[in-house]
């Protein structure tokens, strides 16, 4: 979305839900870091993310024409990458640990997507403290 596409300003209550949002995803991918799960296992799975999910479905209409409407979106592909690439991990692994290069490919393709997410989350939020729409 570029700025030329902005109609009109949000509402400062949108601002607020977005910022919500990302506090929820970061969250679920605190307690990955931080509990007994994987990042990107918590990410996806975690009460925080799905809500934050759901929340961005319901509230996306509302920030359409908005410098938001990048946001909503950015964190709504977050997630569905994340669940593509995590199954990508997960079937590859699978094919390939009866020779044990599969339990290398679960750990080190799990945490470069745990990094990919944390960065995802954590640049989104960034641009919206500074009010910008993602790119």
């Amino acid at each position: 979305m570029t700025d030329a596409t902005v109609v009109r300003e949000p509402a400062p209550s949108l601002v607020t839900i977005t910022h919500v949002t990302y506090g929820l995803h970061a969250l679920g991918l605190a307690i990955g870091a931080f509990g007994a799960s994987t990042v990107v296992g918590a990410f996806l799975f975690g009460w925080p993310s799905i809500i934050a999910v759901i929340i961005n479905y319901v509230k996306r209409n509302d920030a359409r024409g908005t410098w938001l409407e990048s946001h909503f979106t950015w964190q709504i592909n977050t997630f569905w990458a994340a669940l593509a690439m995590a199954c990508v991990v997960f079937v590859m692994g699978l094919l390939l640990v009866v020779v044990l290069v599969g339990f290398a490919i679960w750990a080190i393709g799990l945490f470069a997507l745990g990094c990919w997410a944390i960065y995802r989350i954590a640049s989104g939020w960034l641009r919206l403290n500074d009010r910008r729409p993602i790119p």
